[in-house]
């Protein structure tokens, strides 16, 4: 009889825990237990979409969790769970997944993997010590478009690479669609000074575009490049959201030992004007992931004036179409889950912003540094 596996969540800061919600959701051996907030640092100050407290009643009220519990310790000590996805304020993913560890459940949390290096070490060592094991979600991971610019790169379609470009921002989480019932009974966008009241906009929280976006730049150009970087430069500034101290607006180049990255992310952009990307520059042509008529395609030019080649990628295989069918055919089947998703793969990850975060506070070039030396 196939196991049935006992869910809960903890952590509604980010608004992306309820996606992770619904492809568990969608799954017919999930058993919904329980959830939990972690208390924030400072009280937000209207409850609109994609704000924790709409978040939280999201998992409540039509998802059907059972139970709430005030502290999120208390859940862990008073359930039995098998898996628990987490959410929390950036700065708080270390504290918060070492605990679901030592409860002994798998953990899943969304991008980015940490605040900081030593966040997300503290996270994954906890994993390793409990048996555990810790997954981390990258909403590109599920693009097929993504995909099948790895496989051409493999292939040899752009030669050998020599650079990954990546752009991604917007006007800012709870920019669009974040609204709430104004005083006289109408619906009102979320003002600056309610924005201002988020984790989001603050950077002890770990708020901030860089960790928002630069994180996805890291991830990507990790797994396209192949191997982990060595040095970072990165820069960040608030140029438009002076009701926080986080950053809205951020650069990261990286070094790796062959290649180069160029990371950007922003919270003031209206729009980009050009495709987001990954942008993947070869010796032998380029590879832009783009949208066309709404759907993700791979545009391929090889050779100098050549006309551009638009490639539909194949659709993402069955029994793997979605976040949650990965982690439950891995649970059950022990078979690897995409790299992306995997504790070690991220580390790498998170060891590029980490450098290009110390580098905009130093204001100098910083070293990468290297996860194995740093586990021991």
């Amino acid at each position: 009889m196939p196991k049935t596996y006992r869910l809960g969540v903890i952590g509604f800061a980010h608004m992306h825990v309820n996606e992770l919600i619904r492809v568990f959701k969608a799954l017919p051996n999930v058993e919904w237990v329980a959830c939990a907030d972690t208390v924030p640092a400072r009280p937000e100050l209207v409850e609109a979409r994609s704000t924790r407290g709409w978040n939280l009643r999201q998992a409540r009220d039509v998802v059907g969790i059972p139970r709430a519990y005030d502290d999120y310790r208390q859940m862990l000590d008073s359930e039995k769970l098998d898996l628990v996805i987490f959410c929390p304020e950036n700065a708080r993913h270390g504290e918060v997944g070492e605990a679901i560890a030592a409860h002994g459940a798998h953990l899943l949390t969304e991008k980015p993997m940490a605040a900081s290096l030593p966040e997300a070490l503290r996270m994954y060592r906890a994993a390793e010590a409990n048996h555990v094991e810790l997954f981390v979600n990258w909403p590109s991971t599920w693009n097929p478009a993504v995909r099948r610019a790895k496989e051409l790169l493999a292939d040899g379609a752009i030669g050998d690479l020599w650079e990954v470009k990546w752009r991604a921002g917007s006007l800012g989480p709870l920019s669009h669609g974040s609204t709430h019932p104004g005083i006289d009974g109408t619906i009102q966008e979320i003002t600056e000074t309610e924005k201002g009241a988020t984790w989001w906009h603050h950077a002890d929280t770990g708020g901030g575009a860089l960790l928002d976006y630069c994180c996805y730049g890291a991830c990507l150009s990790r797994w396209y490049v192949g191997q982990p970087a060595v040095a970072a430069f990165g820069m960040k500034a608030n140029l438009a959201s002076h009701y926080g101290d986080a950053d809205d607006n951020a650069v990261i180049t990286v070094r790796f030992p062959r290649a180069l990255a160029v990371l950007e992310a922003t919270w003031s952009c209206v729009d980009h004007g050009v495709p987001t990307g990954p942008i993947l520059y070869g010796t032998k042509g380029t590879m832009v992931v783009e949208s066309r008529d709404r759907r993700p395609i791979v545009k391929l030019i090889q050779g100098k004036g050549s006309e551009p080649r638009y490639i539909e990628p194949e659709p993402l295989p069955d029994g793997r179409k979605t976040l949650g069918e990965e982690i439950m055919r891995h649970l059950e089947s022990g078979e690897p889950v995409h790299e992306t998703l995997d504790a070690r793969f991220n580390l790498d990850a998170e060891a590029i912003l980490d450098a290009g975060i110390r580098s905009a506070a130093s204001g100098k070039l910083e070293l990468v540094n290297d996860p194995d030396w740093c586990i021991g």
